[in-house]
Order: structure tokens, then sequence, then C-alpha cells
């Protein structure tokens, strides 16, 4: 039985993943944080020892920060994909299995 090759994720779209990553984690932060204070008119949960800090609270902002940063993770890795392709003028190899975000 032959071997399978590994191929290997390009340089440039590893080093393109943090730099997307990175911007987006900051305005995903802003933006939920915004959200709940907007909604809530107090700040988010983010400890929940803190005294007053209800069990719904705390589970509300685990879903919404979760769902949110999974959103900006999915747009900082088609971020890096677009833009490596933008680059290189190809989609960048093994992209599935080495996410650059």
């Amino acid at each position: 039985m032959a071997k399978k090759q590994k191929v290997k994720t390009p340089a440039l779209y590893k080093l393109l993943g943090p730099a997307m990553a990175i911007p987006t984690g900051i305005v995903v932060k802003k933006v939920a944080d915004q959200a709940w204070i907007a909604v809530k008119g107090s700040p988010p949960p983010k400890n929940p020892d803190v005294p007053g800090v209800t069990w719904g609270d705390a589970i509300a902002w685990a879903a919404v920060s979760g769902v949110l940063v999974a959103v900006g993770r999915l747009l900082a890795a088609r971020g890096a994909a677009k833009t490596y392709t933008a680059l290189t003028g190809k989609f960048p190899t093994n992209a599935n299995a080495d996410s650059a975000a």
C-alpha cells in the first residue's frame, strides 16, 4: 500500500490567518460587549462567580459570545483564503485540513 503524501499548507496562508483573526477578534469582542450593553443595560457577565450574575445571564453570554467568536473565526478564515487567492491566483492547498484562523 502506497504512503499518503503530506501536502503542506502554504506559509503565506498560515501568516494571513493571524493577520485576519486578530483584528476580527477585536471587532467581535467590541460588538459583543456593546450589543450586550444595548440589550441588558449592564456590562456582560464575563465572570460567572461575581455576585449578582444569574445562571441565565451567564449562559446567555456564553451562547452569544460563542456564536460571535465562531462567526468571527469563519470570517477570518474566509478572508485569509480569499486574500491568498487574490495574491497568488489559486486557492491555498490543504486549506480545509489546516484552518488559517
